[in-house]
């Protein structure tokens, strides 16, 4: 009895905790400053305002490459190390661990002559920022898919379907991938959070996305910047959702 009355009080905290200041935003953006009224002039704002549009879009945007590029890249790269080079795990992991000990306002200035070459070959757009959203979620990505891959014998699965003739990519993209979804799903968790939240990035290489949509909202229009922040929270655990309940019905077994 006592033990769930401390995992009740513990439970209630950490809801306060978290629930109290999502209140207090939802409060500030639907307040009007002067008569204290109620009102959702803020959140229409987000709509019928084309700059915060196209920022959401943009970040939206930005969120689905930066997934697919973290997936195209990484995943290949460390089944192949594991099954052919296993020596180059140590090396494979220091690359992507890097990014974690370096600040990333260290990381864009040092990478902001590269982005001139960028910009020649793909145009000036914000959508090129996720190439450098790639490289920051790698050290997160990195863990989360190591250790789906831990949990397999991933070897004896790769020589039973190069037995039975599958190639590489087959042995990759339905033997492995479906064995370690778990670790990309969690993988694809954190690049979204990422995305939607990073602001040095976007903000110091002048690329207008939501958090720097944001910020910049904050200077004029304080409950539309509020309203704007409790969205991308709420469309965050929105994806996040969808992404885990896409899951779940992969592990539903179907009725014969």
């Amino acid at each position: 009895m006592t033990g769930r009355l401390v995992r009740t009080g513990l439970l209630l905290v950490f809801a306060a905790f978290f629930l109290v200041p999502l209140a207090s935003l939802l409060n500030f953006s639907t307040k009007d400053v002067f008569t204290g009224e109620r009102t959702g002039a803020a959140w229409r704002a987000l709509v019928e305002d084309p700059t915060m549009s196209d920022a959401i879009r943009t970040s939206l945007t930005l969120a689905v490459l930066t997934v697919v590029g973290m997936v195209v890249l990484l995943v290949p790269t460390m089944v192949w190390v594991r099954l052919r080079v296993p020596r180059a795990t140590r090396l494979v992991e220091f690359l992507c661990l890097l990014p974690l000990t370096i600040p990333a306002l260290v990381i864009v200035v040092g990478v902001k002559n590269v982005y001139a070459w960028v910009d020649y070959f793909f145009g000036d757009t914000p959508l090129t920022l996720a190439f450098a959203y790639v490289v920051l979620v790698l050290p997160y990505a990195y863990r989360s898919i190591d250790a789906s891959l831990s949990g397999i014998d991933a070897r004896t699965l790769a020589e039973a379907a190069r037995s039975l003739g599958a190639g590489w990519l087959t042995v990759i993209t339905r033997v492995i991938v479906p064995n370690i979804w778990p670790g990309i799903l969690s993988a694809a968790f954190v690049a979204i959070a990422l995305v939607l939240g990073e602001y040095t990035f976007a903000s110091l290489l002048n690329y207008q996305t939501l958090p720097v949509a944001i910020v910049l909202l904050g200077k004029s229009d304080a409950p539309t910047s509020m309203a704007a922040a409790l969205g991308s929270i709420v469309l965050a655990f929105v994806l996040l959702l969808v992404l885990s309940l896409l899951d779940r019905r992969r592990h539903v077994p179907r009725s014969k």
